[in-house]
């Protein structure tokens, strides 16, 4: 069972009752805390077309790493990042025994990126430490299947802002409809908001969304964090999809971010 089942398993069993849904204060509460916002930059896009690409804030120039656990059939994230800003990029996944592309600046673990240091796994606090000695600014791309909720909750929040930009994809995020992952998924959210803010969300088309209560929750959301220092927060209103937008899955339906998260 991967990590994505498992998160999916801990939804479906941590309880069937009507006791057990979250409250829809909660979630509204929870749908408006974690809006995109614009912070001051313009998004571009990097990594080209469809899927493993990602709108970040045009503020890349001065990052001397990308780390880059979850390594797909396609590394063209992370090319750009080498080819136009000179980032190097440390990539990390078990499943894999090399990235999908060679590059000089590329730098290969084969491991997945967990809560643990084995031979299987690592842990993000150990994996930057081992390869970063100095006080540059780094960008996080994570895709890890589910696991990215044990990974944030075992990082220390000194590590995470070491990172400029983020972009995360997170994974069964309907698990929020039921009460005790609800709180789960918030700490996690809250964790990452002390000091990033959300410049974008782009719902991943491959899962549909979920309704419940007049609240609609994508099961596979990608967001986009900035670091609180690099924000300059206005009142220029944000309308979805982003003119960069692309859908993951072109043979899929297409789903866009739904109103009630930036309107």
């Amino acid at each position: 069972m991967n990590h994505r089942d498992l998160v999916r398993q801990l939804f479906l069993t941590s309880g069937k009752s009507i006791a057990d849904a979250t409250d829809i204060k909660d979630l509204e509460r929870f749908v408006e805390k974690f809006r995109p916002k614009s912070v001051g930059n313009k998004l571009i896009r990097i990594g080209g077309k469809g899927d493993g690409a990602y709108l970040l804030p045009d503020d890349l120039f001065g990052i001397s790493a990308c780390f880059s656990p979850g390594v797909d059939v396609t590394s063209t994230f992370e090319e750009e990042l080498a080819e136009r800003y000179d980032i190097k990029s440390y990539m990390a996944d078990f499943s894999v025994d090399k990235p999908p592309i060679e590059n000089k600046r590329f730098h290969f673990e084969k491991k997945f990126l967990g809560n643990k240091n084995d031979e299987k796994f690592i842990r993000l606090e150990d994996w930057v430490k081992d390869n970063i000695n100095d006080n540059s600014d780094l960008i996080l791309q994570m895709d890890i299947e589910g696991a990215e909720y044990e990974v944030i909750i075992d990082t220390p929040s000194d590590i995470f802002k070491k990172f400029r930009i983020m972009a995360i994809e997170f994974h069964c995020l309907d698990m929020i409809f039921n009460n005790n992952s609800f709180k789960m998924v918030e700490a996690v959210f809250d964790k990452l908001c002390n000091d990033f803010t959300v410049a974008h969300i782009h719902p991943n088309n491959s899962r549909p969304i979920i309704n419940k209560n007049s609240i609609n929750i994508p099961e596979l959301l990608e967001f986009t964090f900035l670091r609180n220092d690099r924000v300059e927060l206005n009142d220029k209103k944000l309308s979805f999809p982003h003119a960069l937008d692309e859908q993951c899955a072109p043979h899929r339906p297409h789903r866009h971010l739904p109103e009630c998260w930036w309107s």
